[in-house]
């Protein structure tokens, strides 16, 4: 099974989480280097709204910057941004210059990570994960959304 945009508004997180799960490493640096890279991209962060869970961001803010490499030649990088502020949740594809805490990984993390398959404090350890600025937001953003397992 691929990933396909056409078919995630259809699809439960769970489903989707199922789906990236059955892909290897390879498979997905392979897409996500391609034509469906935006669109699969772009469908991912639409979900980040529909995830949050506001009773635990009372008193939150911040700006979590998603750095997702692997791209093709021409644009090797996509940059969005997730801003949580005090039990709000919003999603921008055009980051802005400031940022609490930004992300940078490659495509296979990033879907480990947007899946449950990953533990993202595991994947900072391990190096497969770049973490800047305030790492105590970038700890705590996970607990924020309901992250469906693959």
């Amino acid at each position: 099974m691929d990933l396909d945009p056409s078919t995630f508004a259809s699809m439960t997180p769970e489903e989707f989480a199922q789906t990236a799960k059955q892909m290897s490493d390879k498979e997905v640096s392979e897409v996500m280097s391609g034509e469906l890279r935006t669109p699969i991209l772009d469908a991912i962060f639409e979900r980040f709204p529909e995830l949050f869970r506001p009773e635990r961001a009372a008193g939150v803010s911040s700006t979590i910057q998603f750095r997702i490499t692997g791209g093709p030649d021409d644009h090797p990088h996509d940059t969005y941004e997730i801003v949580v502020d005090d039990g709000t949740c919003a999603v921008s594809p055009e980051p802005g210059e400031r940022y609490d805490t930004s992300l940078m990984m490659a495509p296979p993390e990033f879907l480990k990570m947007v899946t449950g398959r990953g533990n993202p404090t595991m994947l900072v350890m391990r190096g497969k994960i770049k973490v800047k600025g305030d790492i105590a937001t970038a700890a705590k953003f996970p607990t924020l959304f309901d992250i469906p397992k693959a």
